[in-house]
């Protein structure tokens, strides 16, 4: 699937996130001559065809007061990685988890792990218990806490450009 011009419309209308409305899709829509339906209608062929793999949710942690958040991670063997991964994953204060490429020789981790904290104490004690629970304690790892913010952002379907012509055409 080719997205035609009111699919390019639509997917800039999206590039600043959805509005925090009770219908977001209606909002989003309205200015580019779609209805709600219409737009759900849209966004679920652009997903079926993969030019959107998903639409997420960017929480800003630190406003909420999350400021002790740390990445954990491991030099897990590759046959485990997937397997380790979706064990991580299943604890309720692990907020995303994931398996990467290492990047020899200066980083020899696949397998990502955040935690999202308020201390840093709590922090160190819930990755302390991943390890335990998983016997994880063998692999070489190391735990990074953030030391910067960088703005966040939504993904990016057309140029900024695009969509600034986007919003304006629509």
């Amino acid at each position: 699937m080719i997205p035609d011009a009111t699919d390019r419309r639509l997917l800039a209308a999206l590039t600043d996130g959805l509005p925090l409305v009770s219908r977001p899709y209606a909002e989003i829509g309205a200015p580019i001559g779609l209805d709600e339906s219409q737009v759900i209608e849209r966004l679920t062929a652009l997903s079926e065809a993969g030019v959107i793999r998903r639409l997420g949710l960017i929480v800003r942690h630190h406003e909420l007061g999350y400021r002790a958040n740390a990445m954990a991670v491991w030099d897990a063997p590759d046959e485990r990685a997937d397997e380790l991964g979706r064990r991580l994953a299943a604890y309720p204060f692990v907020t995303l988890c994931y398996r990467r490429r290492r990047r020899p020789p200066s980083w020899p981790y696949n397998l990502f792990c955040m935690v999202h904290g308020k201390e840093r104490g709590v922090v160190r004690a819930q990755i302390a218990r991943l390890i335990e629970e998983n016997q994880l304690g063998e692999l070489p790892h190391e735990v990074l806490f953030s030391g910067k913010r960088y703005k966040q952002c939504g993904a990016r379907f057309v140029g900024r450009h695009e969509a600034e012509a986007g919003r304006r055409a629509g």
